[in-house]
């Protein structure tokens, strides 16, 4: 909100870390404390797995998105909006698509471990997920143009709060499996 000239509709998450960025200080403290709870998180998942190899395997890739993001995504910021993205922008781009592939991973193992109506939502949210990435991703050489990007950034935030919201889900998921269990 601070940042005179972004636009939460047509912007892109990441340009606020953007090399450059006037918001990149707080936005990295931000997702340091994001991805450290996201570790947590993991470690949680881990031990709700009451020996259930598949929720290990969850727990373990969860772990895995929060110490990627920790330690590689901390140096694989995005160029500003109309600059040559270069190493920078590709880095960028690589370490989103492997902490993707992990997170769309744990969702289809997690399917496969609890109940019917948690596999039924964890596969709607990753159709609706995919395709709001997909078409997010479209728009990718306009913003390295810096050309305009009408909507991008509410299809960005309808992929990123997406998949975010499914790890409540998860969690109400294992609470509820816990109690069932006692």
């Amino acid at each position: 909100m601070r940042w005179e000239g972004y636009s939460f509709r047509d912007q892109t998450i990441s340009e606020l870390g953007a090399i450059g960025a006037p918001s990149r200080v707080v936005f990295s403290v931000f997702l340091i404390v994001v991805y450290g709870l996201m570790v947590a998180f993991g470690i949680g998942v881990l031990r709700a797995a009451d020996g259930n190899r598949r929720l290990k395997a969850v727990g373990s890739l969860i772990i895995g998105v929060g110490v990627l993001a920790l330690t590689i995504g901390q140096f694989a910021a995005m160029r500003m909006r109309g600059s040559e993205q270069g190493f920078a922008g590709a880095l960028h781009l690589i370490e989103g698509l492997v902490a993707m592939l992990m997170v769309f991973a744990s969702m289809g193992i997690a399917a496969t471990a609890l109940d019917r109506r948690f596999r039924v939502y964890t596969l709607v949210t990753i159709a609706l997920v995919v395709g709001f990435g997909v078409w997010s991703t479209s728009e990718v050489s306009r913003v390295e143009q810096g050309l305009a990007t009408p909507w991008l950034g509410v299809k960005e935030r309808l992929f990123w709060y997406g998949y975010q919201s499914w790890y409540s889900v998860l969690a109400l998921a294992l609470l509820r499996n816990r109690r069932v269990r006692r």
